[in-house]
């Protein structure tokens, strides 16, 4: 039987042959070294050598050693990005917007959830961390002590999606949730509101929620409609938790004629149980969410929102990380604006409830 040699790997019962950068460059008809400076440093070549090399690339298969050009360059162009939980629309959508841009600047993502806990957070990050990311998204800016000084100590840079803050010493790049929180319920006093409840998110370790219902109650607040303790409920961002809560505030006389909602599934399930119980949207109860989801422009009666630009929010965050690793200038904190949008969920009070 032949040995299988070194340079060899056994697939099917069929030896064969890995392909090397040498390889490459003797089809390619150039050195080794200039094989490694297109793949490490793209610029450092003509466009014309670099196609060369591309091409061959492409014919015979090779793969470059991601763990020797990590030796060499010290990097790895692995961006990792921690998240609470991947159920949730908006992340996945976030998600896919960063992956597309990553890949066009040569970088892997690797994710992480942490499902709102900063043991766990700080746990998922030693694992990124070890695994060698060059750079971290993280979702918010509440988080772990001990992994700030991770990051810092290591020299990774990270920076916070979804929050503005530009008074912490912290990379952010996202809206002003708390402001979002006013916008939306300034429209439901607009229309002459007064009995409004709310249906927030969890407000555990998360500190977008949190800012959006201070808004929100500060509005109320303001123009003597601060609702009582019984229409205020916190929720998951599961639509059969969202109805129930909806049953806990409608199936009662006494009850809203508004509901702010955490967010958009939130909102659905809102829906859901208010066309159960028989209450008309927007004839009798009026709701808005957040995040503007591709579902609530379809709805019947059409959401009215808080639209989050959440693509560019993560594509600005991988840019941000890209710029700051490849030594480029780089701005720390970068407001991204959002916008009420105005459906069919929302109309004046019943006149006998004004």
């Amino acid at each position: 039987m032949k040995p299988i040699s070194k340079n060899e790997t056994k697939q099917g019962g069929v030896a064969t042959r890995s392909v090397g950068i040498r390889e490459v460059a003797r089809q390619a008809g150039v050195s080794t070294a200039t094989v490694s400076r297109a793949l490490n440093n793209p610029d450092s070549v003509s466009a014309a050598l670099r196609g060369r090399i591309s091409a061959t690339i492409d014919e015979i298969g090779y793969i470059p050693d991601a763990s020797a050009r990590a030796l060499s360059s010290r990097r790895t162009r692995t961006i990792g990005a921690i998240i609470p939980t991947i159920d949730n629309a908006m992340f996945a959508q976030g998600l896919q917007a960063l992956q597309s841009f990553l890949a066009t600047r040569d970088y892997l993502l690797l994710l992480a959830t942490n499902e709102y806990d900063l043991d766990i957070e700080l746990k998922q990050a030693r694992n990124l961390v070890s695994r060698g990311i060059d750079g971290l998204i993280l979702r918010g800016d509440r988080r772990h002590d001990d992994l700030r000084r991770l990051l810092i100590s290591q020299d990774i840079p990270f920076v916070n999606v979804g929050v503005y803050e530009p008074r912490k010493p912290y990379p952010s790049i996202g809206v002003d949730n708390r402001a979002a929180g006013r916008r939306v319920t300034q429209h439901l006093i607009q229309l002459g509101h007064r009995r409004v409840g709310v249906v927030a998110a969890m407000q555990r370790n998360n500190d977008r929620a949190q800012a959006r219902l201070a808004g929100v109650l500060e509005v109320l607040e303001e123009n003597a409609a601060t609702p009582p303790d019984r229409w205020r409920l916190q929720v998951n961002y599961r639509l059969d938790d969202a109805r129930q809560g909806a049953r806990v505030l409608l199936d009662s006389a006494d009850r809203p004629t508004a509901l702010v909602c955490g967010n958009d599934v939130i909102a659905y399930g809102v829906m859901l149980e208010a066309a159960k119980l028989g209450i008309k949207v927007p004839e009798q109860l009026s709701v808005v969410g957040f995040d503007d989801l591709e579902w609530s422009r379809h709805l019947s009666p059409s959401l009215t929102t808080i639209h989050m630009p959440t693509d560019e929010i993560w594509v600005r965050a991988g840019e941000y990380l890209v710029d700051r690793l490849d030594g480029s200038p780089a701005i720390m904190h970068r407001e991204i604006d959002f916008s009420l949008v105005v459906r069919e969920s929302t109309a004046p009070p019943p006149i006998d409830n004004l």
